[in-house]
């Protein structure tokens, strides 16, 4: 089995919403592991952060070039960064490793890049790289003004894409000043017609991260599909 994690913008929580799956999976004793196909932005220490944190909460090891086929420098929109570095983003390049760690395990939690419609390069962007990889998708929404567009223009996109949104995530703790997220949590599962998983941050509630995912009716979804 296989699922991407997306989201309706970049810094929102995609890196911690798939190594919340990935320790949810372990939990239940699946042998689960992460990906990252483009990952931009280099830290001091000559690492991409949200590839080893994917990595620290895989259940298996694999090889970096197969969790991490693209690692650009830059900070930046992955058709920048691949430019400045002379590289030409290709998805037979990511199909290729995703087929390997699909071989390692029984599941492979795939994180995106930034929204679900980031350029890759000249001809082809994150939506066309989710639409190779034909995974169910997870979608992850902040909890912000301005949110509930976002995420129906995404829900809709995805839709166009003959893709299947098995399921969102509601991160909460973007800004901590809304006070509508019930309301909006009803209005986005109105509207894009599947539920919320999960609710972020919850360190409120005295439970544990993975224990608010409900990750047992997301496994039936993927068994499903």
């Amino acid at each position: 089995m296989k699922l991407l994690v997306s989201g309706t913008d970049t810094g929102i929580g995609k890196t911690l919403v798939t190594c919340l799956v990935l320790r949810a999976l372990k939990a239940r004793g699946k042998s689960a592991v992460g990906m990252k196909p483009v990952a931009a932005g280099i830290n001091l220490q000559n690492s991409w952060d949200d590839v080893e944190l994917i990595r620290a909460a895989s259940s298996i090891s694999a090889p970096l070039e197969d969790v991490a086929p693209y690692r650009l420098r830059a900070p930046a929109s992955p058709h920048f960064a691949a430019a400045e570095e002379g590289i030409t983003i290709q998805s037979a390049t990511i199909l290729a490793a995703l087929e390997r760690l699909e071989r390692r395990a029984e599941v492979v939690v795939i994180e995106g890049v930034g929204g679900f419609r980031v350029p890759l390069s000249d001809r082809m962007d994150s939506a066309d790289m989710a639409q190779a990889i034909g995974a169910p998708i997870l979608l992850v929404v902040p909890m912000r003004l301005g949110c509930i567009n976002h995420a129906l223009l995404t829900a809709e996109a995805i839709a166009k894409r003959g893709l299947t949104l098995a399921g969102w995530v509601a991160n909460a703790g973007i800004d901590p000043h809304y006070g509508r997220v019930a309301e909006t949590m009803d209005t986005i599962s109105d509207r894009i017609n599947t539920s919320c998983i999960g609710v972020l941050p919850d360190l409120a509630l005295g439970q544990s991260s993975t224990d608010r995912l409900a990750i047992d009716r997301l496994l039936e979804r993927l068994q499903a599909k």
